[in-house]
């Protein structure tokens, strides 16, 4: 996939709104394949909704979405399917993982599916993030900054054209977002995806190609 297109796209919520100032909503934009976007974001404004209607997950929202000029809202299973097992990553802000199972198990039920990393390249991002001691602890006994380092993690066991990061360091400090950042250019640089990552404040230090207020 080499273009995310959005044509007049706001959410339903918004859509009577006169006093909304956005780069994105009741805009045009396309999304470049290898290109990186930090989307700067308060609050309330729609950033998490951004994400999800480009992943799928809703659709109440006015305007068209395309991918590579194809209208998402005629998707059907298979088509979202294909999409999130090999063009689109996600890391949610409020993660989605299992609190009942290990770090090591929320990974693998993705990378079962798409074997697109070795247990030894995931040992490594482990080890690379400083939660090695962590990889067989349950979710649920882990901090929250823990947690969003194994969702990284699991966002990187797939093939992608573009990852989507949803306030993805929110709850680290500074070196581990360093370090964050460092493994993400590096895979990013190997595969030529695009980088799109929001923010209600602290973002990954990177020299982003374009900037957008929501």
């Amino acid at each position: 996939m080499n273009k995310i297109q959005l044509h007049n796209v706001v959410p339903e919520i918004f859509a009577q709104r006169e006093d909304l100032r956005s780069d994105v909503w009741h805009n045009n934009f396309c999304f470049e394949q290898g290109k990186s976007y930090l989307i700067k974001a308060a609050s309330g404004t729609g950033k998490s909704s951004l994400c999800s209607y480009l992943y799928g997950q809703r659709g109440d929202y006015r305007g068209v979405i395309s991918f590579d000029g194809e209208d998402i809202a005629t998707y059907n299973t298979n088509r979202w399917c294909e999409s999130r097992q090999k063009h689109m990553s996600v890391l949610f802000q409020d993660l989605k993982l299992f609190g009942e199972l290990t770090a090591l198990e929320n990974i693998e039920i993705k990378n079962n599916i798409t074997h697109h990393k070795s247990l030894k390249d995931i040992e490594l991002l482990f080890e690379e993030l400083g939660i090695s001691d962590k990889i067989h602890s349950r979710i649920d006994r882990m901090s929250f900054g823990q947690q969003q380092r194994v969702a990284f993690i699991r966002s990187l066991c797939q093939p992608h054209d573009f990852i989507l990061l949803d306030e993805p360091i929110s709850h680290l400090d500074d070196h581990n977002s360093d370090v964050m950042r460092d493994i993400l250019l590096r895979e990013v640089r190997s595969s030529g995806a695009s980088i799109i990552a929001t923010s209600i404040g602290k973002h990954m230090n990177i020299d982003y190609d374009v900037c957008l207020n929501l």
